[in-house]
């Protein structure tokens, strides 16, 4: 799709007066709100970095996005959904200009009811889980609701945003994924027309709009399950090897009579990293050592510690549920993609590959991978639970970035090992995580946005629509949902 640039400008610029009742930005301030944390990958630091809006608009109701994207739509102006932008791969990014929509000031929670949650898309889940967990309607006393999984970015990131960029997360031990079956429950959507309507999807329809970038649909509200909330306890154990890290960490995840939250494994040298990065780990872990980090609940701690006497590691830092709250720190501020931004303030060479395991060899792969790679890619493991149930790992490589062939051959070899690669070095929705066309992304497309304006240029299967839906009409595709309207 070709968007005149001039045109496009002028478009969002008569928009800020056109629609001065809601708030404008159209000062240096539109350049950080235009980028995401796609500098952890130097490829797309590259392709990316000059990338700008025209404006951002920062709605607070759902009047005022109805007014933003009808003008968007009648001027033909692309218009980007953004969160807190915490993503890594440009997905916030617009590509041809345009209008950012902010959505951080559309953030209500609407309500919660035995363990089922409702919200504005653009609520920050910190504070979603703060609410949350003032409802005493829970499995026990004193036990309020918590999100079933949360980045490492929850003080800033969005629901929303999760929803439109992201995986997984804290929780995803327990409850898999947010595609796993009963963690997503409905959205309220928005489609990209002069007069837009609002319609409801249950799960799975739902789901098609997940993790798409917000290419094919303005995700308006969610809808998601909730967990029990939990004391939670942290902590670092320490390892000499890293065999028995990777096996303590194992066994913990999959321990069936201890509720945990977390388990992540840190390969040396990333803990060394990460202690140079920041004076508050200071004498938290043994320098050279492997750690594992955890979050296991308080009345599990027993158990916990029992099992790390059987692995033979060392507990090097401690703290219970009311320690942590009066801290205001918490060290999962130091797993999933923190570590990355953590390890590259000490080593700026470095960058991180995305992976998914084969559940059941994932701890075999996982040390071939690190014989065979040693150094050049520094261990950093998540353990989660897949979307079927099993226990499994992601990973969260670092790479001592050398070249860009030489990043592409590093993720070809752990393909070679049977290791599912989500590439965090491409910013087209097909290239990453979902790896082909999807006919049915496609198609709610085509339902919620039909001229095209959301987050143009990073969905490939909108360039194929008119063939899918020639095959659909051959009878050659079956599509979950077909464009109406």
């Amino acid at each position: 799709m070709n968007f005149d640039p001039q045109q496009v400008r002028a478009g969002a610029q008569a928009l800020t007066t056109e629609l001065s009742a809601i708030e404008w930005i159209t000062d240096n301030r539109v350049e950080r709100l235009s980028q995401d944390f796609y500098w952890f990958s130097p490829v797309l630091k590259r392709q990316l970095e000059a990338l700008r809006a025209d404006a951002v608009a920062r709605p607070n109701s759902e009047d005022q996005i109805r007014a933003v994207v009808a003008g968007c739509a009648r001027r033909g102006v692309p218009i980007t959904v953004r969160g807190s932008g915490t993503g890594n791969y440009g997905q916030c990014m617009p590509l041809h200009g345009g209008v950012i929509l902010d959505l951080s000031a559309y953030n209500k929670l609407l309500w919660c009811e035995k363990g089922v949650g409702r919200a504005q898309a653009g609520i920050r889940m910190m504070e979603m889980d703060r609410q949350t967990q003032l409802i005493q309607d829970g499995p026990g006393p004193g036990l309020g609701w918590e999100l079933r999984c949360v980045p490492s970015t929850f003080r800033s990131a969005t629901l929303g945003g999760l929803y439109g960029g992201g995986f997984g997360g804290v929780g995803s031990i327990n409850y898999g994924p947010l595609a796993a079956t009963g963690n997503v429950l409905g959205i309220k959507a928005m489609t990209i027309e002069p007069e837009p309507k609002t319609v409801e999807l249950r799960a799975p329809e739902a789901l098609l709009l997940h993790h798409v970038y917000g290419t094919n649909g303005l995700v308006l509200e969610l809808e998601v399950a909730l967990a029990p909330a939990f004391p939670w306890h942290e902590a670092i154990v320490c390892f000499e090897g890293f065999d028995a890290a990777i096996e303590f960490a194992d066994a913990l995840a999959a321990a069936p009579g201890l509720v945990k939250k977390s388990v992540t494994l840190l390969a040396a040298p990333i803990p060394d990293l990460l202690l140079a990065a920041t004076p508050l780990l200071k004498g938290t872990m043994a320098p050279g050592s492997h750690a594992v980090f955890v979050l296991v609940a308080e009345f599990a701690h027993a158990g916990f510690e029992q099992l790390v006497k059987d692995f033979g590691g060392s507990v090097t830092f401690s703290k219970n549920a009311a320690e942590t709250k009066a801290s205001n720190r918490t060290i999962v501020e130091y797993t999933w993609n923190h570590t990355t931004l953590h390890a590259m303030k000490v080593d700026k060479s470095l960058t991180y590959i995305q992976s998914g395991f084969d559940a059941g060899r994932h701890v075999q792969q996982a040390k071939a991978l690190r014989a065979q790679l040693g150094d050049e890619v520094l261990v950093h493991l998540e353990f989660i639970r897949t979307k079927e149930g099993a226990m499994n790992c992601s990973g969260l490589q670092l790479v001592r970035y050398a070249s860009d062939e030489r990043l592409n051959e590093i993720m070809q070899i752990h393909r070679d090992a049977g290791v599912y690669i989500a590439n965090p070095h491409v910013y087209i929705v097909e290239d990453g995580k979902q790896g082909q066309v999807n006919p049915d992304v496609v198609a709610t497309k085509m339902r919620f946005d039909p001229a095209g304006l959301l987050n143009p240029g990073k969905l490939r299967g909108w360039e194929q629509r008119a063939s899918i839906m020639a095959d659909v009409a051959a009878g050659k595709v079956s599509l979950a949902t077909l464009p109406r309207f």
